[in-house]
């Protein structure tokens, strides 16, 4: 049976640790609707090419105004070559013809390159900006995309799934931690602890029940690869999703399967595939509602847990304890 995971793009694991971390779901624009996108973060603010081809364009558009933001956004489209690109079989394009016209759509980086000029992978593409589309509490990073040729190159909706072609390690955690970072909008926590820093990427576990009660993918212990892993804008962001390779495997991938996910003791989430559906529930610091949480899969040591808290005063050192809540106003962004 084909499923909607047979037309997927998948990105290796040699690319992926060119960055420090990655997320599908960390956004709330239309582009990283079920994973259709990834956002990847170099350790500098050079912005290094996940893809090797021949640059076809690039395009410069206005941003919201923000005080924080750049005034301009950037495209930089590029013509996959696809075995320097690393990225596997015709099949995960749906046809051979795909395999030879596959294009990235590369954003937030203010290009060096122009049409014709040719990359690699790890090439540098230009300087990363952080435009008026970034909420303020996101780092600079690089995301991609992709479409076949016939498709529309420029719109922000309709590209292809993305799968990071990487097993991500699910790392329990009890919610407790020291701040070791601050921003004005955000706080880092020491907590979970990466258990492999710089050689496997890893992220904060949860727990999917199905609908009989039996539970399908647990607190995992960090071992434990084909287990979940929480990934997006917690819950900020209406939808999320679960980053494993058991979910692009399944032919029921992409059905309702009636599954839920629990994190911190408490029902978070209605599961479908590997997308979730966040519950309307509140992420609560010290007794105080906070935005909520930035979760991804991270491979360095700068790991933990990121509050994203624009009103919130953490100072490093103070020790704070997550909990979740339901709510009848959940604090939604998009």
């Amino acid at each position: 049976m084909e499923t909607e995971y047979a037309s997927a793009v998948r990105v290796p694991e040699s690319t992926l640790q060119r960055y420090r971390r990655f997320s599908l779901y960390n956004s709330p624009y239309p582009a990283h609707d079920r994973g259709c996108a990834i956002d990847l973060y170099p350790a500098t603010n050079d912005g290094i090419s996940p893809v090797a081809g021949e640059v076809l364009e690039t395009r410069t558009v206005r941003a919201p105004s923000k005080p924080y933001g750049h005034d301009e956004e950037y495209l930089i489209l590029v013509d996959v070559d696809w075995e320097r690109s690393g990225l596997g079989s015709a099949a995960a394009t749906g046809s051979e013809s795909g395999r030879d016209h596959l294009v990235a759509r590369i954003l937030h980086v203010q290009p060096r390159v122009s049409a014709g000029d040719r990359v690699a992978v790890g090439d540098s593409l230009g300087q990363m900006v952080r435009s008026g589309f970034f909420a303020p509490w996101v780092a600079n990073h690089v995301h991609l995309g992709f479409r076949r040729s016939e498709q529309h190159l420029h719109r922000a909706g309709e590209s292809l799934l993305v799968v990071p072609d990487v097993d991500v390690v699910p790392v329990p955690w009890d919610g407790v931690g020291t701040v070791v970072e601050t921003g004005p909008t955000y706080a880092r926590l020491d907590a979970p602890p990466h258990p492999a820093p710089g050689d496997r990427f890893a992220g904060i576990a949860g727990r999917c029940t199905s609908q009989d009660g039996e539970t399908t993918v647990g607190e995992a212990t960090p071992v434990d690869s084909e287990r979940s892993v929480l990934d997006g804008g917690f819950t900020h962001y209406a939808c999320g999703g679960i980053l494993t390779r058991e979910r692009e495997r399944n032919e029921t991938a992409t059905s309702d399967t009636g599954e839920t996910i629990s994190f911190l003791d408490h029902t978070v989430g209605d599961v479908s595939g590997r997308n979730v559906t966040w519950r309307d529930i509140d992420v609560v610091a010290n007794d105080d509602r906070i935005t909520g949480l930035s979760l991804f899969a991270g491979i360095g040591p700068e790991f933990g847990t990121k509050l994203v808290c624009p009103d919130g005063e953490f100072q490093e050192g103070q020790q704070v304890r997550v909990t979740i809540r339901d709510s009848d106003d959940p604090i939604r962004l998009g």
